[in-house]
């Protein structure tokens, strides 16, 4: 296998795959702030709700539309860069992710379709359950992907016929330690990327003095309430993995914690069962991966502590500048947070692509160097427009606040102002 292609093929994974994935962690988060919005506007009856489910949800709808663009790219890279473990592994690593895109591509979607095409056309009770069966549609579709990816982590409930790999245990492979652990800290970690997000619009329009002080003054608590507990559960879960690394993955876990000797007896005994190599995985990607984490939690931890009390007192909602400025600042955070645990997760298991199986050099498909370099050329610039036209579309929003933007907006009534006064069937 030519090095250049290898390199290629794992710059072209990681960009992709890191892009597809904040998209993800925004509309999970989002999701569940939409549908608990929607639920206390249709039980309370409160105008104010229901103006924040069609605003917040628009911003939803935005980026769920280009997540699942980028999505399908990821897909087709994926399909045409690593032939090698679809062969070795489809049979066992492709069942999950066919589920996923099943549920994601026509129950997802489906149901998010006549959430947003049958409002004011169901009853408030039939459009509240739409948006749940999408929000746990997506939770569901996040965990059939971390089915696939905890199989590549910690290879489980599988035989080998014919030099590939076959089902064997399906009830092992649906609840591998490796997946579950990760769904969790998923979970959480996209209700804090969704909490700083609607904390940091909100604070945005505070900031600028904004007439709908009562909508963003609501909006910025229920972003600083809900990030302070994600944080602490998304810690929770990440402190298990790291743990549960000295039994799944000790050589990964030897390299983070720097630890020589461990790192050189790990390095013999892989050599011993699976022939010469570099068994070791880069220090800088995986060290740097998981430090540049832990100090994203720190910083946030501080941040959302301390915000939860500011949060208490009215005046410091709608008055204190300062942590206006600071709120919009840390949106990044999460972000942040989660592409250098990501980065970790995977850097740290090379050199395989499924952990004591098979090799990333043995997964890559047999492409020229200049085949690959134009794939690279390709799909990292249809992604990086595709990340700049949702920050565009997001922030032109978001900028807007709570006008008519079309969601919700009921054509039967021209007349009136959605904004301004709801019917009964709109909640």
């Amino acid at each position: 296998m030519n090095p250049d292609v290898l390199d290629l093929a794992r710059l072209q994974f990681a960009l992709t795959a890191g892009g597809h994935f904040l998209f993800v962690a925004l509309t999970l988060g989002l999701a569940t702030v939409v549908a608990v919005l929607q639920t206390a506007a249709t039980i309370g009856r409160k105008p104010l709700h229901a103006r924040m489910v069609r605003f917040w949800g628009q911003l939803y709808v935005i980026n769920y539309a280009v997540g699942i663009v980028t999505g399908i790219v990821m897909e087709f890279q994926f399909g045409m860069s690593w032939s090698g473990l679809t062969h070795y592994a489809g049979n066992v690593f492709g069942a999950s992710l066919a589920v996923e895109t099943i549920v994601a591509f026509f129950v997802e979607s489906t149901f998010l379709g006549l959430w947003i095409f049958g409002w004011n056309r169901f009853s408030r009770w039939v459009h509240l359950s739409m948006i749940w069966i999408v929000t746990l549609t997506a939770y569901l579709s996040a965990y059939w992907i971390l089915v696939s990816n905890g199989f590549l982590n910690h290879p489980v409930g599988h035989r080998t016929e014919g030099g590939k790999l076959v089902l064997d245990d399906p009830v092992a492979v649906l609840t591998n330690p490796s997946a579950l652990l990760a769904f969790g800290h998923i979970l959480a970690g996209a209700l804090l990327t969704a909490g700083f997000f609607v904390a940091g619009v909100s604070a945005y329009h505070l900031f600028r003095r904004t007439p709908e002080w009562e909508f963003f003054g609501r909006s910025l608590r229920i972003g600083v309430f809900l990030s302070f507990p994600a944080l602490m559960v998304t810690a929770v879960f990440g402190g298990i993995q790291f743990a549960a690394l000295r039994t799944l993955q000790p050589m990964k876990s030897a390299v983070f914690s720097q630890k020589a000797d461990e790192i050189a007896r790990l390095q013999a005994d892989m050599v011993a069962r699976f022939g010469p190599g570099d068994y070791v995985p880069s220090e800088a990607w995986t060290r740097g991966g998981g430090l540049v984490m832990l100090v994203c939690f720190g910083l946030m931890m501080y941040f959302t502590f301390a915000g939860a009390i500011l949060a208490c007192f009215k005046k410091v909602v709608f008055r204190f500048r300062l942590w206006h400025l600071a709120l919009m600042a840390a949106v990044p955070l999460p972000y942040l947070a989660m592409i250098s645990g990501w980065v970790f997760r995977e850097a740290g298991r090379q050199p395989w692509v499924v952990y004591g199986l098979l090799t990333t050099e043995d997964a890559v498909s047999d492409l020229s160097p200049t085949s690959m370099r134009i794939s690279v050329a390709v799909f990292t610039t249809l992604f990086a427009l595709l990340v700049v036209l949702n920050a565009w579309l997001l922030t032109r929003y978001a900028r807007r606040g709570p006008v008519d933007s079309g969601l919700g907006h009921d054509d039967r009534a021209e007349d009136t102002d959605p904004a301004d006064s709801l019917t009964a069937t709109s909640y």
